[in-house]
């Protein structure tokens, strides 16, 4: 891949984006994208980290709204990034984004498909795609409020207005913020102890709680018990079982 480096050590996957000088997502690097987070669906790998230095991704490139405007067109749709950020977002196993730089538009939206966002402390996050004369098309208005709240999400996509890291803290976007030359490598010690966990009942965590976010209880029951009789069935349930009984720590396989 081009724009797009992934790499697994041991059971953690790294994708990093390669886009010089900032990250700006193309229609290219959303497909490497794409392919990178289908790759991440191998039960060998068992948590994933995503990241861009110096900038997460300062969004999209904007070049490409010009030449589409610039000869009549006037269609422009996100779909590239739509298609990987719902990748990531499935992927049954955690997922960290570890946030340097610039965090803008699609860059925003891209680390709201993980479940974690880890910040550097002079990083930014925004969706500034109303001082376009747009609106964000890659989750923006949707992922947004569901981590931050309505009223929350509001003032960003309406203002455009960029956030430090202890505003997104306070927000609920940052799970952790540290200096920035600590924050991929708490990324990836965090996705390793993660990974020595029961990957199939988080991933069943994961499928649930979506499940109950925003739908009514009873889908989102259905949901919970036939994640827990998939788990109930799985060989790490033996084992956290009888390392429960045997007191002693469980060795989960992830399967």
């Amino acid at each position: 891949m081009e724009f797009v480096e992934l790499t697994v050590d041991g059971a953690v996957a790294l994708v990093r984006l390669d886009r010089p000088p900032v990250n700006a997502l193309s229609k290219a690097l959303a497909a490497e994208l794409t392919e990178a987070f289908t790759q991440c669906q191998d039960d060998s790998i068992r948590s994933v980290v995503v990241t861009g230095q110096p900038h997460f991704a300062a969004g999209a490139d904007i070049k490409g709204f010009k030449e589409t405007l610039d000869s009549g067109g006037q269609e422009m749709t996100a779909r590239g990034l739509v298609k990987a950020i719902d990748v990531l977002d499935r992927l049954e196993k955690p997922t960290i984004a570890a946030v340097h730089g610039y965090a803008l538009g699609g860059g925003c939206e891209l680390s709201l498909g993980c479940d974690f966002r880890y910040m550097a402390d002079d990083a930014r996050i925004g969706q500034p795609e109303i001082s376009l004369g747009l609106i964000p098309g890659a989750g923006g208005t949707q992922r947004l409020q569901r981590v931050i709240g309505f009223q929350n999400a509001k003032d960003l996509v309406y203002s455009g207005r960029q956030v430090g890291a202890e505003e997104a803290a306070r927000l609920g976007y940052a799970d952790k913020v540290v200096p920035s030359g600590e924050v991929l490598g708490l990324a990836l010690n965090d996705a390793a102890e993660w990974a020595t966990k029961a990957t199939l009942a988080l991933g069943a965590a994961k499928k649930a709680l979506a499940a109950g976010l925003g739908h009514d209880l009873d889908a989102g029951m259905r949901e919970e018990m036939e994640g827990f009789q998939r788990c109930f069935a799985s060989k790490d349930a033996v084992e956290g079982v009888d390392a429960f009984v045997e007191k002693r720590e469980p060795d989960f396989s992830g399967s």
